[in-house]
């Protein structure tokens, strides 16, 4: 059987046509272009999916269901994107819309949500009932899965985890507040911090690591780290602090199986996972009285999008 999941963001739309199994028989990506309005962007997706389907020899009629991960607030059971501010959607009717076009069984979800989904089911987290997800990107996004069950909120408009206060009247976020974890854990947020040792630290060997890339990355610091430059170990371990306290809020209200990783900076690997697991270990409620949770790097990368909008399909 056959499905098409689709991964909205805010540069580019990818497409999948996959199978139950998460085997992927054609992949295909175009631009977003966000300014245009969304009818042009869906009916792009919907000649996305055309073009999958033609690429692997088969017809709509043999897609079972299409899925798609959104950024912002979706509402699931309506079909609707209450509001995706990178895309510029707002209270739009996307499955309405796309079944002018594809007229198959579409299903909608948050990206993160979606991306959780995929791991759960076909990557780090197969088998597990339990599990959060977390993505350190431009802001973090996190989905959460609770003895098998997706963690929306009302309206699709909850499990923000990267919106959770860790430092009262912090640094500010995007999203209007101050201290969130995004505003400290991102990779937006390590670049900032980076740029910020730079300035005071002009001897560091942050800054050959970033002439050398042609900019601060979310590499920069770990880079100077790894060498032993002192500025740049500050810079981690502070970094690494900032994140493991909001996985460490996530075990002690959800208490999963795994706790995993995605987003650029989890190719850190080891070095980032053993130091987060920890902090985890030492410092979650209970300790080593309670059950354990594992960190661990999410596996599917650029295709977790594709892979979980086909999870939810299957859920």
């Amino acid at each position: 059987m056959y499905y098409i999941g689709i991964d909205i963001g805010g540069m580019t739309i990818k497409g999948g046509l996959i199978d139950e199994n998460g085997k992927i028989y054609a992949k295909k990506a175009v631009a977003t272009l966000p300014e245009r309005h969304y009818s042009e962007i869906i009916k792009d997706i919907a000649s996305l999916t055309e073009d999958l389907v033609k690429e692997v020899g088969i017809t709509v009629d043999d897609i079972v269901a299409v899925g798609m991960g959104i950024p912002g607030t979706i509402n699931s059971k309506t079909g609707v994107i209450t509001y995706a501010n990178n895309i510029n959607f707002e209270k739009v009717p996307i499955v309405k819309e796309y079944n002018k076009y594809i007229k198959k069984p579409t299903y909608i979800g948050n990206d993160a949500n979606i991306a959780a989904l995929g791991e759960a089911r076909f990557g780090s987290g197969k088998g597990s009932k339990d599990v959060c997800f977390v993505t350190l990107g431009t802001g973090i996004g996190t989905g959460i899965i609770v003895d098998g069950v997706l963690l929306e909120g009302k309206l699709g408009a909850g499990a923000e985890g990267g919106h959770m206060t860790i430092k009262i009247n912090g640094e500010p976020c995007s999203c209007g507040k101050r201290g969130c974890w995004e505003a400290y854990a991102s990779a937006t947020a390590l670049i900032r911090q980076t740029k910020q040792a730079i300035d005071k630290n002009p001897d560091s060997l942050m800054v050959k690591f970033a002439q050398k890339e042609g900019k601060v990355s979310g590499k920069t610091a770990f880079q100077a780290a790894k060498m032993g430059d002192k500025a740049g170990k500050i810079v981690v371990d502070r970094y690494i602090k900032y994140v493991a306290e909001g996985v460490i809020n996530l075990v002690n209200l959800f208490r999963p199986d795994y706790v995993l990783i995605g987003g650029g900076i989890s190719n850190e690997g080891d070095y980032l996972m053993e130091r987060i697991q920890r902090r985890v270990n030492r410092m979650s409620y209970g300790g080593h009285r309670n059950p354990r949770v594992q960190v661990k790097k999410a596996e599917l990368l650029n295709d977790a999008g594709i892979l979980g909008a086909v999870a939810l399909c299957l859920k």
